[in-house]
């Protein structure tokens, strides 16, 4: 507790020296959900210097004005993505994200990847294609009662095992029909394979990001505290108001 308070108050004595009484107003929020809280020193990514206001017992701390600069220009990117019809694949696998990943997606009919990244969503989709296919037909047979009329009962368990196996790993992306337009992954480091994918195929990420990931990894980095499930939900949260936001303009 005693941490945390004094954290605080380095935080908002810092605050005080940045540009205006409008930007504290606006980074409140985000100092309300701990966005502020970086990791420690011996963690920090070379690139992520800058966002930086100072340490207080090894526990680095963000400034907020910056972050929410980044938000801005992330939700205007989202927003455009979103009035253009693009596909925004939501990634987070890790405990402190994926309900709020899974939920977001859904919410806006975006494909999700909530678990373990499937290798190849990306830079083999013509293969994860043919596994989406192949649950849709699967699916539909069963669905229709076809299967009992084709197969046998032992041959139907077999089947009915593979569809789990594939709804499990196909969970959030099973009506992709393309590779996505942009990728919105919370913690690029955290999500390596999918962050590398991306960035070959020359997919924009927005990255919800701390101190300990490559900036150069997002094409819209947002500099946060991405292990507190209440700065995930904000960010993603102004990010999915951005989208709808652009859907109906």
């Amino acid at each position: 507790m005693y941490a945390k308070k004094a954290c605080g108050r380095l935080f908002l004595s810092m605050a005080e020296t940045t540009t205006t009484a409008q930007s504290g107003a606006g980074i409140e929020r985000l100092f309300g959900a701990g966005a502020h809280f970086a990791q420690v020193k011996s963690r920090r990514h070379p690139s992520m210097r800058s966002f930086v206001l100072g340490a207080k017992g090894g526990m680095e701390i963000f400034d907020l004005q910056k972050t929410d600069d980044q938000l801005a220009q992330a939700k205007t990117a989202i927003a455009a993505l979103a009035r253009d019809g693009k596909t925004v694949l939501f990634v987070g696998g890790k405990r402190e994200a994926s309900d709020q990943v899974r939920e977001v997606a859904k919410r806006l009919a975006q494909p999700y990847v909530a678990g373990r990244w499937l290798g190849g969503t990306i830079s083999n989709f013509t293969e994860i294609k043919k596994r989406i296919d192949r649950l849709a037909d699967l699916s539909a047979k069963r669905e229709s009662g076809e299967l009992g009329k084709i197969y046998t009962k032992l041959e139907r368990i077999m089947i009915d095992r593979e569809i789990d196996r594939l709804e499990e790993r196909l969970e959030g992306i099973r009506n992709l029909a393309k590779r996505p337009d942009a990728l919105v992954i919370v913690d690029t480091k955290h999500e390596a394979h999918a962050t590398k994918e991306a960035r070959q195929a020359g997919i924009p990420v927005i990255g919800i990001i701390s101190s300990d990931c490559d900036l150069k990894d997002s094409a819209y980095p947002i500099v946060t505290n991405d292990a507190s499930r209440a700065a995930i939900s904000l960010v993603l949260g102004e990010l999915a108001q951005a989208f709808e936001s652009g859907y109906k303009g």
